[in-house]
């Protein structure tokens, strides 16, 4: 299948699957004409690959699931580099969250201060 047939199966760009490959999560053929031609499991793989950096995983964590990327990853049995690769990013991802709500804490007292109204975001 070639790389936009891939995307639309897939629900991903075709400018996603390139960076895919260069991470060395998913691989094509290059058919005479130059294009890429990925089997059809590829489809699985990069759902799945999606799955995961959706959850927050970078590229570089997927690879870890390399070996059930290809299987129904959400419910294969935890590895214990993945779990730690999950807490890792988990951590990474904790650090900014806490600093915004801290940040936005200290707005919300300063306005609270100045016009005794709670003030609620905005949405």
């Amino acid at each position: 299948m070639l790389i936009g047939e891939l995307a639309k199966a897939a629900g991903t760009s075709a400018r996603a699957l390139p960076h895919y490959e260069q991470a060395g999560l998913i691989s094509s053929e290059r058919a005479l004409n130059g294009y890429r031609v990925y089997d059809e499991r590829a489809v699985v793989r990069v759902r799945n690959i999606r799955h995961l950096l959706a959850a927050g995983l970078t590229l570089d964590d997927v690879r870890v699931f390399l070996p059930c990327l290809d299987g129904d990853v959400a419910a294969a049995p935890p590895s214990d580099k993945g779990l730690r690769v999950a807490r890792e990013r988990l951590a990474v991802l904790d650090e900014p969250i806490a600093a915004q709500t801290e940040a936005r804490d200290r707005l919300e007292a300063a306005l609270r201060e100045k016009t005794g109204d709670r003030i609620r975001p905005v949405a």
